[in-house]
């Protein structure tokens, strides 16, 4: 389970070093694609395995299932760690996510967010104002915290 934040910085060759605590589980490589809050999400490969199993069993025939997996897929790529922990994120990617400079990587259970840090201090200013509410529409989904 990802848990925490963590700030790091995007080199001038668009490489992110992931939080040394996680090194050892990414080792084999993670899948990146586009989150749906402006934000990366990184998978292990185990959870990305599991995921695309899932996704697979969406209906053909709906139409916002085909768009989503258009748009998971679509723009998602393989990134394997170097020694250092450093993966390379695509410039699309990059770019769609407004990450350039520094970061902030958030552990949230199965995966790991990477949101520039201007958006990340939006999300949580949000979050902050919002929490109660958001915990009440939670348990009326019936999520018991």
């Amino acid at each position: 389970m990802f848990l925490g934040s963590y700030l790091h910085n995007i080199d001038s060759k668009g490489r992110l070093t992931l939080p040394s605590k996680f090194r050892a589980e990414l080792a084999t490589g993670v899948f990146v694609t586009l989150g749906l809050d402006g934000e990366l999400w990184v998978f292990p490969m185990e959870t990305w395995e599991r995921l695309a199993l899932k996704m697979n069993e969406l209906p053909l025939n709906d139409k916002d299932s085909r768009r989503f997996a258009r748009r998971f897929y679509g723009i998602a790529t393989h990134c394997e760690p170097d020694k250092q922990g450093r993966i390379l994120l695509p410039t699309e990617l990059r770019e769609k996510a407004g990450l350039d400079g520094e970061t902030v990587i958030v552990g949230s259970g199965g995966r790991l967010e990477i949101w520039s840090r201007e958006r990340w201090e939006r999300q949580s200013d949000e979050i902050e104002k919002n929490g109660d509410a958001i915990a009440e529409r939670l348990f009326q989904l019936g999520v018991r915290l």
